[in-house]
């Protein structure tokens, strides 16, 4: 699942955006990727943040998850991802990655990247997750949302008292999020099946994103 994700990735387009080769590009994306379906995968392990991005993915079901251009891509709407992501410790994420190779110049490539990787990251979830939801498309939070623009992701906060979508047919929207999360992780991390680390987030991002960010 990751290969498909990364095999869709514009890495010409992104590599002349960024003013890179591509080689070194593709190298940082696959970096970058990861640390995005990690950050992704430690929200929905909680309920309020499964909730909120669950929200977000309603808001990005459009065309990127079948023609990923970079000028349908917000680099602004990348940043208020990452901050959702991430929280505090994009910076922490970056400096890890940029030690995998290349230096600082890796740093600041995958810093260049990210907010232009995370709007295409939640169109592709939201097809994922919609087609596991028997094309019902991504549902949004599993219940309304309030008018409050503060919950970890999307720009409403679900209301908790007006019921989940969870009952719906008998599909749970949360387990088949992490599933699909956890069917793109399972290549890059042994903390999948329980061996404790590997990979990019089991060697370099377990102690930034083991506690899960909200």
């Amino acid at each position: 699942m990751l290969d498909q994700l990364m095999n869709a990735i514009p890495t010409s387009q992104l590599a002349r955006a960024v003013g890179e080769d591509e080689a070194t590009t593709r190298k940082a994306v696959q970096a970058a990727l990861p640390a995005l379906l990690g950050g992704l995968s430690a929200n929905a392990n909680d309920q309020t943040g499964a909730r909120s991005l669950l929200d977000a993915l309603g808001q990005h079901q459009n065309s990127l998850a079948d023609d990923v251009r970079l000028d349908a891509v917000d680099p602004a709407d990348g940043e208020k991802i990452l901050g959702h992501v991430f929280g505090g410790n994009t910076d922490a994420v970056v400096n890890q990655l940029g030690g995998l190779g290349g230096g600082g110049q890796m740093g600041g490539l995958v810093r260049k990247l990210l907010p232009l990787l995370a709007p295409i990251v939640l169109s592709w979830l939201a097809k994922q997750v919609g087609g596991a939801m028997g094309g019902q498309g991504a549902p949004r939070g599993g219940a309304p949302t309030t008018s409050q623009p503060d919950g970890p992701l999307g720009q409403g906060r679900p209301d908790p008292a007006a019921g989940s979508a969870a009952q719906d047919g008998g599909i749970d929207p949360t387990s088949v999020l992490q599933d699909v999360l956890g069917g793109a992780l399972g290549g890059v991390t042994g903390r999948q099946s329980g061996s404790g680390g590997g990979g990019i987030l089991g060697d370099v991002l377990g102690s930034i994103l083991g506690g899960g960010r909200r």
